[in-house]
């Protein structure tokens, strides 16, 4: 059993950045990912990493985003530059133990392990 807990979220300008962090209670050397939700919307994957470091993001986020992982602190980060109302959101850490390729493709249902989420809301 794996336990995630999400910090970092908040309310910023257009153009400014949030660093989300996501702790999880044991090592678990599974994909970790980005999930986020808006209001009215379907749940998006929009990064992942694998537990050997490589990285997978969604068009909407890729430049803008970067997922990294310390594996000796059990963390999962996710620095968020440019931030857009687009954006807005609750974001879920979430991970599971996928194969290299399932982590690549975003994954969300798969995914076996969640946190409570953090919300980012993007003002213009």
């Amino acid at each position: 059993q794996v336990q995630l807990v999400e910090s970092g979220g908040g309310s910023v300008q257009v153009g400014g950045s949030l660093r989300l962090s996501c702790a999880a209670s044991t090592y678990a050397p599974f994909c970790m990912a980005w999930v986020r939700q808006a209001p009215g919307k379907e749940r998006e994957g929009i990064a992942a990493i694998t537990a050997s470091g490589t990285a997978a993001y969604d068009a909407s986020v890729k430049g803008r985003f970067t997922i990294s992982r310390d594996s000796a602190k059990n963390t999962l980060d996710l620095q968020m530059n440019s931030l857009k109302p687009d954006d807005t959101a609750m974001y879920y850490c979430a991970a599971g133990p996928l194969s290299g390729v399932s982590c690549m493709g975003l994954p969300t249902d798969q995914m076996q392990y969640w946190g409570r989420g953090t919300q980012v809301t993007v003002s213009s």
